[in-house]
């Protein structure tokens, strides 16, 4: 297949990375066109990975119109509070019928809509739509080591023959008919990995990020629930497999970020210090706002919320969430 990424992030080149090695024709597209030149040059990503070689088939450039020709299928690797610009942007480029399959994890500030949902607002074709998710790190996928995802769409051909074209030795793709869900994993976890995070930088241990996990995991499925989501795609690959890898790595950027709300720097320090975007950080007030106007029960995101919007600190943060009134796990 031809495939335009739209996006040369850490991802976005990443799996240029991962379909080049498929057989694919790969076109990456990014929007800074300094940087974009750069990567284009040097035949490597040295902002998100240093050291890793881009071969000279795929194609780097910051014009739309040259990436997307012809393009038979579009990856969407963009930050989720970008998602809206960019495609407004390309959108006179991009065929009426091409599948596009967002990678973004996040909602949308201001909206509170989900990635696909942006897509589908401003493009059209929601059934052309679908939505990749799981534990995937890019410092993994561009080094070609085993990953396994999932991808959701509603339509079961199209989404079958996605998947064969997606998979790789090395990168394995289940499928899901529960975008709703898929989705709210990718979203909901970033927030609880910040918590995580911030229990890192307080040196609270392994006992505390297993509850915060464990719990963690339970907040996420009741928001989904309330939502309609499949319950059971919250304990397969977009969510506890993503929750797992986001909390633990250090390649996690949302944990790295609450660590170092942990060790005392305030926001406005942690976003100048993180060239990566860590998208709980918009995602969290987003979530609390909603589950407040849903009367769902989220301790743990809304703790986050007021470290970070609020200026709690993140000690009495967890002092308040040790706190709380003794009930049932059940």
């Amino acid at each position: 297949m031809k495939i335009a990424i739209l996006g040369n992030g850490g991802f976005g080149t990443a799996m240029a990375l991962a379909l080049h090695r498929a057989g694919h024709g790969v076109s990456l597209w990014g929007h800074d066109p300094v940087y974009t030149a750069q990567i284009a040059a040097m035949r490597q990503n040295p902002r998100y990975l240093d050291g890793v070689a881009l071969p000279d088939a795929i194609r780097v450039a910051h014009h739309a119109g040259a990436v997307l020709d012809r393009a038979e299928l579009v990856l969407l690797a963009v930050p989720t509070q970008h998602v809206r610009g960019v495609l407004t942007t390309v959108g006179p480029h991009l065929a009426a019928d091409v599948p596009i399959v967002s990678l973004a994890k996040g909602l949308e500030q201001g909206s509170a809509r989900r990635p696909s949902e942006v897509v589908a607002e401003v493009l059209g074709g929601p059934g052309r739509v679908f939505v990749l998710s799981g534990p995937s790190h890019a410092e993994e996928i561009a080094r070609d080591l085993p990953t396994t995802v999932v991808l959701a769409g509603h339509d079961d051909a199209e989404l079958r023959r996605l998947q064969a074209a997606l998979t790789t030795p090395a990168f394995r793709v289940y499928r899901n008919r529960d975008v709703l869900g898929t989705e709210l994993c990718g979203a909901l976890k970033n927030v609880m990995a910040l918590a995580a995070g911030i229990a890192d930088g307080l040196g609270y241990g392994d006992n505390a990020k297993a509850a915060i996990l464990s719990r963690g995991i339970v907040e996420m499925l009741r928001y989904g629930q309330g939502l309609g989501a499949d319950p059971r795609t919250f304990f397969g690959l977009a969510g506890v497999g993503d929750l797992a890898v986001t909390a633990f790595s250090a390649h996690g950027r949302n944990r790295a970020f609450g660590e170092r709300i942990g060790r005392g720097e305030t926001l406005a320090q942690a976003l100048a210090a993180s060239p990566k975007v860590a998208e709980g950080v918009w995602t969290a007030r987003v979530v609390v706002d909603e589950a407040q106007r849903r009367q769902v029960e989220m301790p743990i995101a809304q703790a986050v919320v007021r470290v970070l919007h609020e200026g709690l600190s993140p000690r009495d943060a967890v002092r308040e969430l040790m706190e709380r009134d003794p009930k049932s796990e059940a």
